[in-house]
């Protein structure tokens, strides 16, 4: 069977091909609303360094969307069902190490193949079925509401039970959504969220206190997120490690091309943990369905997150949506998927 994929061949240049596929047991799916993030943008604008484009294009991008199955042999789902797919492939099982750690995993869009084709053909455990009435384009990013999960919930394993305040620093997607999930995962406690955009800051309106990072002096947190990646990962770091408590624990999110400096004498006089996240595994993806049905106000904040739905059935159109992304001042550029 022949598939068409979209690669991206060059930096800001997307080209057609066709590729041979082998059915196998696999799931069917005609992808229909796939949302661009950071990292798909990164690698659009040729923001990589030139020797990880060489490695990785061409390659076909997008790890966030949502499809239609088409056909399953096994008869799990029906058809026209609407399903999120999972971008992480294991090849192997380790008792220690999460599948989103494994070296030896896949991810679509950074090594392997990416959402922006005309069927995607998965393996079961990369499909799950989502609400029936869920708004597509808001679960268009479920993934990155399970990374979100997944730094939460490994939060919740390994940082002390005094969490009387906890700090997001970000005031970007990432931001919101860890401190989305922090009210609903950690009830008992008093989220503050730091930013540098007052206008961004007024859109969380379920925390308990936003703060600019110009007066974050004057507020300490037991434990922190650094959700904010790029050129200003040293400086949130920076300001976690002076403001953090004692013994606190520091969840690092955001991705950024530079080294960064890290405070590491006061990261010992304090006890500080640093934990790094990336990317999630199956079971933040069922934990995130099962609050959309739990929780239905969640599905509601995303819908906030949407800045522009595009349509989008040529190479042109494709270009178009991600220079959009590259100018919006904030959210998520969703693609209506028909190529």
């Amino acid at each position: 069977m022949l598939n068409r994929v979209y690669r991206l061949v060059a930096p800001r240049q997307f080209e057609p091909v066709e590729v041979e596929v082998t059915l196998a047991d696999q799931v069917i799916v005609r992808p229909t609303y796939l949302s661009l993030c950071n990292a798909d943008i990164r690698y659009y604008t040729g923001s990589r360094a030139p020797e990880v484009l060489a490695k990785k294009l061409p390659m076909a991008l997008v790890h966030e969307g949502v499809g239609e199955v088409l056909y399953d042999p096994t008869n799990t789902f029906e058809s026209g069902q609407l399903v999120v797919m999972l971008p992480n492939q294991a090849h192997e099982q380790n008792a220690c190490v999460s599948e989103n750690y494994l070296r030896s995993s896949e991810f679509c869009g950074s090594g392997t193949d990416g959402f922006m084709q005309e069927y995607m053909f998965l393996p079961h455990e990369r499909v799950l079925a989502l609400p029936a009435d869920i708004a597509p384009e808001c679960a268009a990013f479920t993934e990155l509401l399970s990374v979100a999960h997944q730094a939460v919930a490994r939060f919740q394993k390994t940082a002390h039970a005094c969490r009387r305040t906890l700090g997001v620093w970000g005031d970007g997607n990432v931001g919101y959504l860890v401190a989305l999930l922090l009210k609903i995962m950690e009830p008992a406690s008093r989220v503050v969220v730091f930013g540098k955009n007052p206008t961004k800051l007024a859109d969380f309106t379920f925390v308990d206190d936003v703060c600019l990072i110009a007066d974050a002096a004057s507020v300490s947190v037991d434990h922190a997120f650094e959700c904010v990646g790029g050129t200003g990962a040293m400086d949130a770091i920076d300001q976690i490690i002076d403001v953090i408590e004692p013994e606190g624990t520091i969840s690092l999110l955001g991705v950024t091309e530079q080294h960064v400096p890290i405070n590491t004498r006061m990261v010992l006089e304090k006890g500080l943990r640093l934990v790094g996240n990336s990317r999630s595994s199956r079971e933040d993806f069922e934990a995130v369905i099962a609050l959309y049905q739990s929780h239905p106000e969640v599905v509601e904040y995303l819908r906030a997150l949407v800045y522009d739905v595009v349509s989008v059935q040529t190479v042109r159109q494709m270009s178009d949506a991600f220079e959009l992304d590259i100018r919006k001042p904030a959210g998520k550029i969703v693609m209506a998927w028909n190529a």
